[in-house]
């Protein structure tokens, strides 16, 4: 997904011929007044008003940024939108082909019956345009997505629909989801909808790319009730999908240098960590750590043995930086770069899924130590909206001592300096 930040605003096209297109009758009623009155107020005025028209087209293309502008623009967009989109079927064609061709020859013959067939299809095309209208009116649409969303895994949208209207029901209801303005490629089927009734349905969707994904709106259509035409209207409701990196199962991620490895309890001894078991009492050892119920029940000295809390932990360092940064149109330099985000995912949710505390740094931003299921989600976002810097950008953190280190990058290039064991994606 493309980074607002860095994205080019769209061209204002209301506003523009808005203003542009007074402009043009302003400019040639100042030259017809000139020529035929040969001077006078009025075509000093019209040549006023179309210079007055095409500064402000242009000021407005020069300050295409402005938050104001767009709303203004947005507004204006809604405003001439037509309420309602009516597109031709294949048998509306062939209808109404032949609708014109029974015209003409009623129009030529002046025959009564031709006139009567005449009649008659033109009552199907307005009743077919006053029942898809029943039809469209009065819906609500509602989005429901999941929880988690990941790149390149497919996933169901939830759509909900409800018919507002008191008594009539809307047949055959089509709903399209917005994306970016957008229709995508799968739709959602209502072939009756009650009145006062809510209905729910889902569709299979998958997003190829991490990022935030913004739906728009909805399309809303039917064929009803005689598939001649397919009359649409557009619903606005804009929301905001994370799209969370490609996670899958590592096959046999590298153990750390400290401590342990899968699910294995063996790891270096601390007297902080984890209660790790008892033993017999050696020369050297701590007496706060004897345990005194054991020494009673054993007959003997037993002291608690605990893990070395750095054994459990894992600082994963991302090397998110391409010649460029953000504007590096490399297309294989952004696919590799896409692979080692997607690792350093799933190496976060390997260790984390086994108890490790997990630290993710990378080039401008860091993530601190944390454990559990709720750092999974943080890890994943963080990875979801982490941004593609310049080489020059320095790491947040540095390595720590005595900590297992990973260091994930591209394939093929070179890690000098790398703070830890590399990883290539």
């Amino acid at each position: 997904m493309q980074d607002p930040a860095t994205s080019r605003p769209p061209f204002p096209r209301a506003l523009v011929l808005l203003c542009a297109l007074p402009a043009v009758p302003a400019l040639l009623t100042a030259g017809v007044l000139r020529r035929l009155f040969r001077g006078g107020p009025g075509w000093e005025i019209a040549l006023a008003l179309g210079v007055a028209a095409t500064a402000a087209a242009v000021a407005i293309v020069l300050r295409r940024n402005n938050p104001r502008q767009k709303r203004i623009e947005a507004r204006l967009r809604r405003f001439f939108a037509p309420p309602r989109r009516l597109q031709f079927t294949r048998e509306g064609k062939y209808f109404v082909g032949i609708t014109f061709g029974v015209g003409f020859a009623a129009i030529n013959t002046g025959n009564n019956l031709l006139y009567l067939l005449l009649g008659m299809l033109l009552s199907l095309i307005i009743a077919s345009g006053i029942l898809s209208e029943m039809s469209l009116r009065g819906l609500e649409v509602s989005r429901r997505p999941p929880q988690r969303v990941h790149a390149a895994r497919p996933f169901l949208m939830g759509i909900a629909l409800k018919n507002g209207k008191r008594k009539l029901p809307s047949f055959s209801i089509e709903v399209e989801d917005l994306v970016n303005g957008k229709p995508l490629d799968k739709k959602c089927y209502f072939l009756k909808l009650p009145a006062g009734r809510r209905q729910q349905t889902s569709y299979r969707h998958t997003v190829a790319h991490r990022g935030r994904c913004t739906f728009t709106g909805f399309r809303l259509s039917t064929k009803f009730p005689f598939t001649l035409f397919r009359k649409s209207r557009l619903v606005e409701d804009r929301a905001e999908v994370v799209v969370l990196p490609h996670v899958y199962p590592v096959a046999a991620p590298p153990p750390p240098l400290r401590g342990l490895s899968g699910d294995d309890s063996r790891g270096s001894r601390a007297r902080r960590g984890d209660f790790h078991g008892l033993r017999e009492y050696r020369d050297g050892d701590d007496p706060r750590d004897v345990h005194w119920r054991s020494t009673a029940r054993h007959g003997r000295p037993m002291v608690r043995e605990h893990e070395d809390e750095t054994a459990r932990r894992v600082s994963l360092f991302l090397d998110n930086a391409l010649e460029g940064g953000a504007a590096c149109a490399v297309t294989e330099s952004q696919e590799a770069l896409e692979r080692a985000v997607s690792l350093a995912a799933s190496l976060a949710v390997h260790y984390l899924e086994r108890g490790y505390a997990v630290r993710l740094v990378a080039r401008g931003e860091v993530l601190p130590w944390a454990i559990g299921p709720s750092h999974v989600a943080r890890v994943l976002r963080a990875l979801a909206l982490l941004p593609t810097v310049d080489e020059t950008i320095a790491f947040a953190a540095p390595p720590e001592p005595g900590v297992e280190t990973l260091y994930v990058a591209r394939r093929g290039v070179p890690h000098p300096g790398a703070p830890g064991r590399v990883i290539e994606a």
